[in-house]
Formats: C-alpha cells, structure tokens, sequence
C-alpha cells in the first residue's frame, strides 16, 4: 500500500489566568506549527483557561463560550488561512447550567465539522471536574477530515479502553487525547514518574489494541498546586513512540504514515478475532 503521510503538530504550553492572552499565544504557536509543515494540528484540554478544576468556584463559569461562538469563529477562519485541520478543546456553555468539556474538530477549510464532549467525569483531590461538567451523551464520534480520520477523546477518557475501541472501530486512524495531567504537592519525584509511565503506557496500549494512532496533548507549568508534566507524545499502531516531548513548552511535530494501520492490522488481526458473541456482560457495572 502506498504511504500515506500526514503531519501532526501538537502543542504543549503553560496558561496564565488571561483566557484572551493564552487564545493570542495559542494562535501564534498555530501558525508556528503550520509554518513547520504541520497539517493536523492539536491543542491541549482547556487550551485558552487555565486547568481551573483545581477546586469548585462558580466564578469560572464566566469562562464558558459557546459552541459555535467567538473561539470557533477565530479559529475556522484561522484553518482556513493556513489549510490545516485544529482540534481544540475548551469550556463550552451549552445552555444555562449545561456547561461540558468539549473538542471541536475544524477542518481545512475552515468549516466546523462537530463538536465531542468528554464522557468521563473525574472527581478527585485536584480534579474536580464533576462541579463543573456534564458528562457528554452524544456518541462517540469520528471525523474524516482532509488529512486523517480523527477520534477525539478527552483526558480521563484516556483510562477507558472501551472508549478507544468504539471509537477505533468507527473508523478512527488517530485516537487524539488532549489531556492536563500532573502532579499535586505531596507526590514525590518517584510517584510522578509512576504516573507518567502509567499515563503513556495506556495509551500505548489503545494503539496496540487497535492498531491506530495515538496522539496525546498535555500541558506544562505550575498552576495552583498542580505542577503539570508535559511529556505529549505520539504513538504508532504498535505502540512505538514515534515522537515525545519534554517538560517545558514544545510544538512537537510528528509525521505519520497511515498506511502502516492497514499493514498492522494484517499482522496482528485483533479486530478480526473479537468474539463479541461473548462481550455482553462489559455492560454491566460490576459482574459478581
């Protein structure tokens, strides 16, 4: 099968308290990317806030735009101009008390393709994202845009292996995680590294699986008591770390050969031996 090459840019940076002043930063580093050759282009969860789920305070819904609204209408014309494709991720305001963590996938040529909103709500010391956020009911979904089908998947939905073989098997050839993920400040240096092994591996573990892409996006800095790790990477259809970058701010390019899916899933032929006659019980919470 002849190659077929895409380019992912994926943007790692720190946020300050000024939505406006992150957007303007986020739009530099987007043309940046474009400029490098990149024609996927990913951001981080939250990409224009900071990760405000740090502890519940009614005021940051202020934050919440809606979907399309001001940051889409940036950005569509932004794909545009530059012909790349932009997952961004942010507060979405979807009604009055009806707020989500949501993605919205841009195509090219700068038409909004649809919006994903994250399934998986966590609620722990520093993430309590429950306060904020419904949970999305939509589907899960997958959009083909110019240059690849695209999985969209955001942070703790990154734990699920369910949500990345339906997604997968909708099509996807890069599972996209935007993810803020680091580390609080009685976990020491060994703890975060645990962390971070865990983090990569199961995602790794999602392209193995399916025999996809993985691309993941997560942010550095220290914002409140979180110390946040960095560490985005991408991953082949075999899991292979393709590219990974450090702990500071980073626009890190990757580019990917699609046509290695095909191959992969010719080898390794898991989606061919799946005995989903024998998978009903995963829809139960707990199987005593």
């Amino acid at each position: 099968m002849a190659a077929q090459h895409t380019t992912l840019g994926l943007i790692q940076r720190s946020s300050t308290n000024n939505p406006d002043e992150n957007f303007s930063k986020t739009i530099a580093n987007i043309r940046e990317a474009a400029s490098a050759g990149a024609q996927i282009i990913l951001l981080q969860e939250l990409f224009n806030t900071t990760y405000f789920p740090q502890v519940p305070d009614d005021t940051y819904f202020d934050w919440a735009e809606s979907i399309p609204g001001p940051v889409t209408d940036k950005l569509t014309e932004l794909a545009k101009e530059l012909g790349v494709v932009i997952t961004a991720p942010f507060f979405e305001r979807r009604a009055a008390g009806l707020y989500h963590n949501s993605l919205v996938v841009i195509d090219a040529d700068g038409s909004l393709m649809g919006t994903y909103r994250k399934k998986h709500i966590p609620d722990d010391p520093g993430f309590y994202e429950k306060y904020y956020f419904t949970p999305g009911e939509d589907a899960y979904q997958v959009f083909e845009t110019r240059y690849a089908k695209i999985g969209p998947l955001i942070c703790w939905d990154q734990w699920y292996p369910e949500a990345a073989r339906i997604t997968a098997l909708k099509g996807a050839e890069i599972l996209v995680y935007p993810t803020a993920i680091g580390t609080l400040p009685d976990e020491d240096e060994q703890m975060a590294n645990e962390f971070v092994d865990a983090w990569q591996t199961i995602q790794r573990s999602h392209a193995i699986a399916n025999g996809c892409f993985v691309a993941s996006i997560n942010r550095v800095g220290q914002e409140g008591d979180l110390t946040f790790w960095g560490r985005s990477f991408v991953a082949g259809p075999f899991g292979q770390m393709l590219s990974q970058a450090g702990g500071e701010e980073e626009i890190l390019l990757a580019t990917i050969d699609l046509a290695k899916i095909e191959k992969q899933r010719q080898i390794w032929p898991f989606f061919r031996d799946r005995r989903i006659d024998t998978y009903k019980p995963i829809l139960k919470r707990y199987i005593d």
